[in-house]
């Protein structure tokens, strides 16, 4: 499971040949969360609501990079990392 980004002890992933809809997964400490990257509505797990804004806010920053990157693996490519948030 490919690490595309971390900031503020979060860890982005994204997994090859993932099932729809596209998605990333980020982990914070013990809790993790499958989020989409069309809403940044999570779709399975938990995180606390600071840690999803600022997850929210890097999906509306990078979109269009997250976008490609699921291309990337679910055609098993090796997706390219996405700057943190700053």
């Amino acid at each position: 499971m490919p690490r595309i980004s971390a900031f503020y002890g979060i860890t982005i992933e994204m997994y090859y040949g993932d099932h729809p809809p596209p998605h990333f997964h980020a982990r914070y400490g013990g809790e993790a969360a499958k989020v989409a990257i069309r809403s940044g509505l999570i779709v399975a797990g938990h995180l606390p609501v600071p840690v999803l804004r600022l997850v929210r806010k890097w999906v509306d920053d990078h979109r269009t990079e997250l976008e490609e990157n699921w291309e990337r693996v679910a055609n098993d490519e090796k997706p390219k990392p996405v700057e943190p948030l700053k």
